[in-house]
C-alpha cells in the first residue's frame, strides 16, 4: 500500500480531476494522507502565468517531501517546458482527464485489499457532467490542453449524484469546462433536462451549476432553473469584458447588450462572474464600460484576471497593457465587487436564510452568500441575518 496526497490548483474543474484521481488511488487501495506521503499528485492550472508559476511551486515543494510526484491537469497538457529542471522524482502525466487517474494508478501501482465506497472530506460534491470546449477564444488556452467539447452520459451522472447523495453530501454542484455545450443525443438530455432529473434525485438538498455561458442562459434554462426546488439562487457567468469591441477581439460570441438582455429574468438571482483586465487594447473608455455592465448586471463577486498570453493561442504575441495599469485596474475592479457584495448581503438583515456550514463557524446560503453561523459542518440551518461584516452575514 502507498500512502498519497492530492492538491488542485485552479477552478473547479481541476477540483473534479483531484477527487477523480483520490478516488482512483483509494480504490486501488492506497491511504490519503494530509502531509508527507509516498505519493503526491498535483493537478495544475494554465489560465495564467502566475497559475503555472503557482502549480510549479507546488510540485517542487511536493517533490521534497514525498518520494513521487505526479504532476497532472492543464498545466501538465501545456505547451512549453513550464515543469521542465523539476527533480528527478517528478512525472508530468500528459493525458486527457478521463485517462489520467488510470495512468497515475498505473504507475503506482494496485494492492490486494481495495477500499469500499469512499467519501469525500467535503460537504458539497462537484459532479462533472461535461469537459472540453469547442469555441476557442482569442485568448484563451483551455481549448488546446482539455480538448474539444464532450460530454458524460446521463444516466453515469445522475448515478453519481446519487452516490454522493448516499455519501453525505447536501449539495451537488454541476461542472464543466463550458457547462451549456451539455448534450446526451443518445438519451435525448440537454443541460435543462439533465438539471431537472439531478434535481429529483431523492435526499439531494441543494443543487448548483458551476459556471455557464451567456449564450446558454435562455429562456427554457431559467425556467428550469426556477422550476425545479433543490436549485440554488446563484449563476457564475463570466462577462470578461464589458466593452463590445473588447469582445470581439477576444472572439467572444456576444454583446454587452446580449449579456445584459440574457441576465434580466434573473434579477432575483445572486451573480457573479470573470473579468479579464488589461486585454491587448483595452484602454480607460474601455475598462469603464466593463464597470457600467457590471453594475447594471447587478454582480456581486468578481473573479479578476490581469491577462495573460497564452502559447498556442491567437493573442499569444500580444501584450499591450503594462502591468502597473492592469494591478490598477484590478484594484478597482475589486473594490467595486466588494462593494456590490456588501450591498448584496445588507439584504439579508432580518431575513432568514438556509446555511449549508462547510467549515468551522462558515456556510453559504441558498444563494452563495457567506454566512458567519454556529453549527456543525455539514448541516444546513435556518439563520437570520443580524450584521455585514468584511467576510459575509453574521447570523443572530
Amino acid at each position: 500500500m502507498a500512502t498519497f496526497t492530492v492538491r488542485f490548483l485552479g477552478c473547479k474543474v481541476s477540483h473534479v480531476d483531484a477527487q477523480a484521481l483520490r478516488d482512483r488511488l483509494l480504490a486501488d487501495g492506497h491511504e490519503e494522507l494530509d502531509r508527507s506521503a509516498d505519493v503526491a499528485v498535483v493537478n495544475t492550472c494554465c489560465v495564467t502565468n502566475e497559475a503555472v508559476a503557482k502549480s510549479r511551486q507546488a510540485a517542487a515543494r511536493a517533490a521534497r517531501t514525498h518520494g513521487r510526484v505526479y504532476v497532472t491537469g492543464c498545466g501538465a497538457n501545456l505547451t512549453g517546458d513550464a515543469f521542465a529542471t523539476l527533480p528527478a522524482n517528478v512525472s508530468v502525466i500528459r493525458a486527457t482527464p478521463e485517462e489520467t487517474p488510470a495512468l497515475v494508478a498505473r504507475d503506482v501501482g494496485p494492492i490486494g485489499c481495495v477500499q469500499a465506497d469512499s467519501r469525500l472530506d467535503r460537504v458539497r460534491a462537484f459532479v462533472r457532467v461535461q469537459d472540453g470546449c469547442s469555441f476557442s477564444c482569442n485568448f484563451c488556452v483551455i481549448p488546446l490542453v482539455r480538448g474539444a467539447s464532450r460530454s458524460r452520459r446521463a444516466d453515469a451522472v445522475l448515478a453519481e449524484v446519487e452516490k454522493r447523495v448516499r455519501q453525505g453530501h447536501r449539495e451537488v454542484v454541476l461542472t464543466g469546462i463550458n457547462l451549456g455545450c451539455y448534450r446526451d443525443r443518445e438519451a435525448g438530455y440537454g443541460l435543462p433536462r439533465l438539471v431537472r432529473e439531478a434535481g429529483a434525485v431523492p435526499g439531494l438538498e441543494r443543487l448548483r451549476l458551476s459556471s455557464i455561458e451567456i449564450n446558454h442562459v435562455n429562456d427554457e434554462l431559467v425556467a428550469t432553473l426556477r422550476e425545479t426546488p433543490v436549485v440554488s439562487r446563484h449563476l457564475h457567468i463570466p462577462l470578461q469584458s464589458g466593452d463590445n469591441e473588447i469582445l470581439r477581439a477576444m472572439g467572444r460570441r456576444y454583446t454587452a447588450q446580449t449579456y445584459l438582455r440574457r441576465l434580466a429574468p434573473l434579477e432575483d438571482f445572486n451573480l457573479t462572474s470573470d473579468v479579464i483586465v488589461g486585454f491587448p487594447g483595452e484602454d480607460e473608455a474601455a475598462f469603464r464600460n466593463t464597470l457600467a455592465v457590471l453594475r447594471r448586471a447587478r454582480i456581486t463577486k468578481v473573479h479578476v484576471f490581469p491577462y495573460s498570453p497564452r502559447p498556442g493561442t491567437a493573442t499569444a504575441a500580444a501584450d499591450t497593457v503594462t502591468t502597473e495599469v492592469k494591478r490598477e485596474r484590478g484594484a478597482r475592479l475589486r473594490e467595486a465587487s466588494r462593494v456590490a457584495s456588501l450591498a448584496r448581503w445588507r439584504e439579508k438583515l432580518g431575513r432568514e436564510d438556509v446555511v449549508l456550514v462547510d467549515r468551522p463557524g462558515r456556510g453559504y446560503g441558498d444563494d452563495y452568500s457567506p454566512w458567519l453561523v454556529d453549527g456543525r459542518v455539514g448541516d444546513l440551518v435556518r439563520v437570520r441575518g443580524a450584521e455585514v461584516t468584511g467576510e459575509g452575514i453574521r447570523a443572530a
